[in-house]
Protein backbone atom coordinates (compact mmCIF):
# COMPACT_ATOMS: atom_id res chain seq x y z
CA UNK A 1 0.00 0.00 0.00
CA UNK A 2 2.81 2.45 0.84
CA UNK A 3 4.37 1.88 -2.59
CA UNK A 4 1.13 2.85 -4.30
CA UNK A 5 0.85 5.94 -2.09
CA UNK A 6 4.46 6.89 -2.90
CA UNK A 7 3.92 6.43 -6.63
CA UNK A 8 0.67 8.41 -6.74
CA UNK A 9 1.97 11.21 -4.52
CA UNK A 10 5.12 11.73 -6.54
CA UNK A 11 3.25 11.27 -9.84
CA UNK A 12 0.96 14.13 -8.77
CA UNK A 13 3.95 16.26 -7.74
CA UNK A 14 5.71 15.56 -11.04
CA UNK A 15 2.61 16.28 -13.09
CA UNK A 16 1.37 19.45 -11.44
CA UNK A 17 4.48 21.33 -10.36
CA UNK A 18 6.19 23.63 -12.83
CA UNK A 19 9.50 25.36 -12.29
CA UNK A 20 11.85 22.58 -11.27
CA UNK A 21 12.96 21.11 -7.98
CA UNK A 22 12.68 24.21 -5.82
CA UNK A 23 9.08 24.72 -6.86
CA UNK A 24 8.39 21.09 -5.94
CA UNK A 25 9.65 21.40 -2.36
CA UNK A 26 6.36 22.86 -1.11
CA UNK A 27 4.34 20.02 -2.66
CA UNK A 28 6.78 17.38 -1.44
CA UNK A 29 6.52 18.85 2.05
CA UNK A 30 2.72 18.83 1.92
CA UNK A 31 2.58 15.20 0.76
CA UNK A 32 5.25 14.02 3.21
CA UNK A 33 3.46 15.67 6.13
CA UNK A 34 0.02 14.47 4.99
CA UNK A 35 1.22 10.87 4.83
CA UNK A 36 3.47 11.15 7.90
CA UNK A 37 6.57 10.20 5.92
CA UNK A 38 8.79 13.03 7.25
CA UNK A 39 8.87 15.67 9.94
CA UNK A 40 9.58 19.28 8.87
CA UNK A 41 13.10 18.95 10.31
CA UNK A 42 13.75 15.78 8.30
CA UNK A 43 12.49 17.51 5.17
CA UNK A 44 15.04 20.31 5.67
CA UNK A 45 17.77 17.66 6.04
CA UNK A 46 16.57 15.95 2.84
CA UNK A 47 16.63 19.26 0.97
CA UNK A 48 20.24 19.83 2.08
CA UNK A 49 21.18 16.25 1.19
CA UNK A 50 19.43 16.47 -2.17
CA UNK A 51 21.25 19.70 -2.99
CA UNK A 52 24.58 18.13 -2.04
CA UNK A 53 24.28 15.07 -4.26
CA UNK A 54 24.48 14.91 -8.05
CA UNK A 55 21.23 15.01 -9.97
CA UNK A 56 18.03 17.02 -10.00
CA UNK A 57 16.76 18.17 -6.60
CA UNK A 58 13.24 16.77 -6.97
CA UNK A 59 14.45 13.40 -8.20
CA UNK A 60 16.93 13.15 -5.33
CA UNK A 61 14.26 14.11 -2.81
CA UNK A 62 11.80 11.59 -4.25
CA UNK A 63 14.47 8.91 -4.07
CA UNK A 64 15.38 9.76 -0.46
CA UNK A 65 11.75 9.94 0.69
CA UNK A 66 10.98 6.69 -1.11
CA UNK A 67 14.01 4.98 0.41
CA UNK A 68 13.11 6.22 3.87
CA UNK A 69 9.49 5.16 3.50
CA UNK A 70 9.63 1.97 1.45
CA UNK A 71 13.26 0.90 1.15
CA UNK A 72 14.77 0.24 -2.28
CA UNK A 73 11.39 -0.51 -3.91
CA UNK A 74 10.06 2.74 -2.44
CA UNK A 75 13.03 4.67 -3.84
CA UNK A 76 12.47 3.23 -7.30
CA UNK A 77 8.71 3.80 -7.24
CA UNK A 78 8.93 7.39 -5.93
CA UNK A 79 11.62 8.26 -8.49
CA UNK A 80 9.58 6.73 -11.30
CA UNK A 81 6.51 8.64 -10.11
CA UNK A 82 8.22 12.04 -10.16
CA UNK A 83 10.03 11.49 -13.47
CA UNK A 84 7.27 9.87 -15.52
CA UNK A 85 5.07 12.98 -16.05
CA UNK A 86 8.01 15.10 -17.23
CA UNK A 87 9.16 12.34 -19.56
CA UNK A 88 5.71 12.04 -21.14
CA UNK A 89 5.23 15.81 -21.36
CA UNK A 90 8.63 16.29 -23.03
CA UNK A 91 7.81 13.59 -25.58
CA UNK A 92 4.54 15.35 -26.42
CA UNK A 93 6.17 18.79 -26.55
CA UNK A 94 8.98 17.53 -28.78
CA UNK A 95 6.40 16.11 -31.15
CA UNK A 96 4.33 19.34 -31.28
CA UNK A 97 6.97 22.04 -30.69
CA UNK A 98 7.45 23.30 -34.23
CA UNK A 99 3.73 23.48 -34.91
CA UNK A 100 2.87 25.61 -31.83
CA UNK A 101 6.19 27.40 -31.28
CA UNK A 102 4.89 30.88 -32.19
CA UNK A 103 1.43 30.42 -30.66
CA UNK A 104 0.15 33.29 -28.51
CA UNK A 105 -1.63 30.79 -26.27
CA UNK A 106 1.63 28.96 -25.53
CA UNK A 107 3.35 32.29 -24.85
CA UNK A 108 0.50 33.28 -22.55
CA UNK A 109 0.71 30.01 -20.64
CA UNK A 110 4.44 30.45 -20.13
CA UNK A 111 3.95 34.05 -18.98
CA UNK A 112 1.32 32.93 -16.50
CA UNK A 113 3.47 30.14 -15.12
CA UNK A 114 6.49 32.32 -14.33
CA UNK A 115 4.94 34.20 -11.36
CA UNK A 116 3.46 30.95 -10.03
CA UNK A 117 6.90 29.33 -10.08
CA UNK A 118 8.43 32.28 -8.23
CA UNK A 119 5.66 31.99 -5.65
CA UNK A 120 6.25 28.26 -5.17
CA UNK A 121 9.99 28.78 -4.74
CA UNK A 122 9.35 31.59 -2.23
CA UNK A 123 6.90 29.38 -0.32
CA UNK A 124 9.50 26.61 -0.14
CA UNK A 125 12.14 29.08 1.10
CA UNK A 126 9.83 30.44 3.78
CA UNK A 127 8.81 26.95 4.87
CA UNK A 128 12.41 25.81 5.24
CA UNK A 129 13.38 29.06 7.01
CA UNK A 130 10.46 28.67 9.42
CA UNK A 131 11.49 25.10 10.23
CA UNK A 132 15.14 26.01 10.72
CA UNK A 133 14.84 29.31 12.57
CA UNK A 134 11.36 29.43 14.06
CA UNK A 135 10.60 25.80 14.93
CA UNK A 136 9.46 26.82 18.42
CA UNK A 137 7.64 29.95 17.29
CA UNK A 138 8.56 33.42 16.12
CA UNK A 139 10.84 35.13 18.59
CA UNK A 140 13.46 37.87 18.54
CA UNK A 141 15.79 35.40 20.27
CA UNK A 142 16.46 33.82 16.86
CA UNK A 143 18.42 36.91 15.87
CA UNK A 144 20.85 36.35 18.74
CA UNK A 145 21.74 32.77 17.76
CA UNK A 146 25.01 31.96 16.06
CA UNK A 147 23.18 29.78 13.53
CA UNK A 148 21.17 32.73 12.25
CA UNK A 149 24.27 34.87 11.74
CA UNK A 150 26.15 32.03 10.04
CA UNK A 151 23.16 31.61 7.71
CA UNK A 152 23.05 35.33 6.99
CA UNK A 153 26.79 35.44 6.27
CA UNK A 154 26.61 32.38 4.01
CA UNK A 155 23.62 33.83 2.20
CA UNK A 156 25.44 37.14 1.60
CA UNK A 157 28.65 35.44 0.43
CA UNK A 158 26.68 33.09 -1.83
CA UNK A 159 24.70 35.97 -3.35
CA UNK A 160 27.86 37.98 -4.08
CA UNK A 161 29.64 34.96 -5.58
CA UNK A 162 26.60 34.05 -7.68
CA UNK A 163 26.37 37.59 -9.09
CA UNK A 164 30.09 37.43 -9.87
CA UNK A 165 29.31 34.21 -11.78
CA UNK A 166 31.54 31.97 -9.64
CA UNK A 167 30.92 28.34 -10.57
CA UNK A 168 28.13 26.81 -8.40
CA UNK A 169 30.32 23.85 -7.37
CA UNK A 170 32.85 26.26 -5.87
CA UNK A 171 30.05 28.06 -4.00
CA UNK A 172 28.66 24.77 -2.66
CA UNK A 173 32.10 23.60 -1.52
CA UNK A 174 32.88 26.95 0.12
CA UNK A 175 29.49 26.94 1.87
CA UNK A 176 30.07 23.39 3.10
CA UNK A 177 33.50 24.27 4.49
CA UNK A 178 32.19 27.41 6.21
CA UNK A 179 29.16 25.54 7.56
CA UNK A 180 31.28 22.70 8.91
CA UNK A 181 33.74 25.15 10.43
CA UNK A 182 30.95 27.16 12.02
CA UNK A 183 29.30 23.98 13.28
CA UNK A 184 32.46 22.81 15.01
CA UNK A 185 33.53 26.26 16.15
CA UNK A 186 30.15 27.39 17.44
CA UNK A 187 28.75 24.02 18.52
CA UNK A 188 25.77 24.30 16.15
Amino acid sequence: MVLIELFLAFLKIGAFTFGGGYAMIAMIQAEAERHGWLTPEELVDFVALSESTPGPLAVNMATFVGMRTGGIPGAIIATLGIVLPSFIIILIIAKCFEKYRKSKAVGGIMSGLKPAVVGLIAAAFLSVARTVFFSSGISAAVFSTAGFWVFLALFAVTAVLAFKKVHPIKIILLSAVIGIGAGYGLGL
